[in-house]
């Protein structure tokens, strides 16, 4: 039961109250901001960019580019998501964990690793295919740079989102139900046409419009695929204005963003529509998951499993690799041509390199350590003193995780090109305002475990604790504290794991000095040094690895479902 807004002690109100302008700073203003710098002038009745903007036919190309590659996009993930969750959650194959887990690396994966993996794949240049005398023509046209390569990408890259939502679903199906239709005479495609499809309605909805605004926001894929052939999406549109332009088109680029926001808000609208329009519940309550046994069937679905694990995670990832170890571009690779100097070289040598790992690592050790801290009090007020301004809070801290990451990084520029008041310093063009916009666009990760955990754990030892008179951070420090330790250390590994290698929000906030691996690895790629931005790139993907595994051996202690790849 939530206990009223006015018992909460002073102490307990000078926490939320810090909490909210915590939350205000890097979540609240931004999005104000730049809703103001868009929509503002329009309402006041002077010149507004917008309509320039909106009347330029580049705009609609891009938006329209955007539109499709999105839809393009949710689709195959729909598709690729689904089968394996049908596969995963309904029946008795083997190997369930590691198929889960391997499945899910595409999605931790950066977009532009995807991207610059793929691109190693194929083409003229490709190493691995010289390596197997497959390489096509020299000069031939690279089949990835192009609206189609986009989409493919884009569907492999958020499939992962669709099967976690259809696997929960699946699991949570009446089984009843199945079971009566099976005693009844029907057969499994008849049971999964008749019953399982049409419960999977509300799962499949959601599971694609997360597909749908992901694929929106994606900047690295649009970005490495879509260049070479001119193909802009909205997002690299933005990127190509402010890095043309500089601050001085921040307005033109607000109603750009503004734009990006208006095309995922409609996604999520029509979830939600689609939602209202149907009656998905169900009698009974969810009982042990369905098991079809597929007999003969099994091998030659754990087969097709492994093999779309091999095309979509192995074949690029061993492509990559391959780049790395020759000396130059285009050379076969051989024991004679076989080198690491590409990993001495950006490990070690080159200044611009490490300091991006270091740049990196801060930046994610830093964000992961402050939203942990946060995460903790802030589950407090809003999982066990329910409030209006805790559900307000609640709320909000979703906000910059669904919007695209190159929209609050416009934001982020508009709340911090000038100078903060009384300080008169400014945190354009500095390491801080990366870090801030990281702390907004990553707060639901680290919160959303603690909240969850909190509203299923008795609340006995925090109301004896405060009998006994009990101060608040005391007890933050003696009891709601480690009771959430498990789910706020797996929220932190999360936030780390999206942190560590982002580039979307990071590609318009950086300068000389503040480099991120995300900037780094695109910066080596445009500039020809392509074994150097490879080598970057699988030091990334192996640090991913190295923390989803030592996150995954650490998981057999938290709760089920905290950890996505984990039961």
């Amino acid at each position: 039961m939530s206990i009223p807004a006015r018992r909460i002690a002073g102490g307990e109100a000078l926490w939320l109250a810090a909490l909210v302008v915590f939350v205000g700073i890097i979540a609240v203003l931004p999005i104000v901001r730049l809703l103001w710098e868009g929509a503002g002038p329009f309402f006041l009745g002077n010149d507004s960019p917008a309509l320039e903007v909106l009347s330029d036919p580049t705009t609609w190309r891009a938006t329209r580019r955007s539109f499709e590659t999105a839809v393009g996009g949710a689709f195959l993930s729909l598709v690729l998501g689904t089968l394996f969750a049908l596969l995963v959650a309904l029946t008795d194959l083997r190997g369930k964990l590691l198929l889960t887990f391997c499945f899910m690396i595409p999605l931790m994966i950066p977009p532009q690793v995807t991207a610059l993996s793929w691109i190693q794949v194929f083409g003229a240049s490709s190493t691995l295919l010289t390596m197997l005398d497959l390489a096509p023509a020299p000069g031939s046209k690279h089949p990835l740079y192009s609206r189609e390569g986009i989409v493919l990408l884009l569907g492999i890259q958020h499939a992962p989102l669709v099967f976690l939502t259809v696997r929960a679903g699946l699991r949570s199906l009446p089984r009843e139900a199945v079971e009566a239709a099976r005693m009844a005479g029907a057969g499994t495609l008849t049971v999964f046409r008749t019953i399982i499809l049409p419960l999977m309605t509300p799962t499949l909805t959601v599971g694609v419009a997360l597909a749908f605004v992901s694929s929106i926001g994606n900047f690295g894929i649009p970005l490495f695929l879509g260049q070479p052939a001119g193909y802009q999406t909205l997002p690299v549109l933005i990127f190509s204005r402010l890095s043309g332009f500089g601050p001085s088109i921040i307005s033109e680029v607000a109603v750009l963003a503004i734009l990006v926001s208006a095309i995922a808000a409609i996604g999520v609208s029509a979830q939600s529509w689609l939602m209202r329009r149907g009656d998905f519940r169900t009698i009974g309550v969810p009982s042990r998951p369905l098991a079809f046994v597929l007999g003969h069937w099994r091998l030659p679905a754990e087969a097709g499993c492994w093999l779309i694990v091999l095309l979509v995670l192995v074949l690029p990832v061993t492509a990559l690799v391959a780049v790395t170890l020759v000396p130059a571009f285009g050379v076969p690779l051989t024991w004679n041509s076989l080198t690491v100097d590409a990993y001495v070289e950006v490990l070690w040598r080159q200044a611009v390199t490490v300091r991006a790992f270091q740049n990196s690592g801060f930046l994610a050790a830093t964000a992961t350590v402050m939203l942990v801290l946060a995460s903790v009090p802030l589950a407090y007020f809003i999982a066990w003193r329910r409030n209006r301004l805790a559900g307000a809070l609640s709320t909000v801290i979703d906000i910059p995780y669904a919007m695209p990451g190159i929209v609050l990084a416009i934001a982020a520029i508009l709340v911090f090109l000038k100078p903060i008041p009384v300080i008169e310093y400014s945190l354009y063009g500095t390491l801080w305002i990366i870090l801030v916009a990281y702390l907004g666009r990553f707060a639901t990760l680290a919160i959303r475990p603690a909240i969850a955990g909190l509203t299923q754990m008795d609340r006995g030892l925090d109301e004896a604790a405060r009998m006994t008179g009990a101060g608040f951070v005391f007890r933050l420090r003696t009891v709601i504290g480690p009771l959430t330790l498990p789910l706020t250390a797996a929220g932190g590994i999360l936030v780390f794991l999206t942190a560590f290698n982002e580039l979307t929000v990071s590609a318009l906030l950086w300068s000389s000095g503040s480099e991120t691996l995300g900037v780094v690895l695109y910066n080596l790629d445009e500039s020809g040094n392509h074994i150097q931005a490879a080598a970057i790139a699988v030091a990334a993907i192996v640090v991913i690895v190295v923390l989803m595994f030592a996150a995954h051996l650490a998981g057999r202690r938290l709760p089920s479902g905290v950890l996505p790849w984990r039961d």
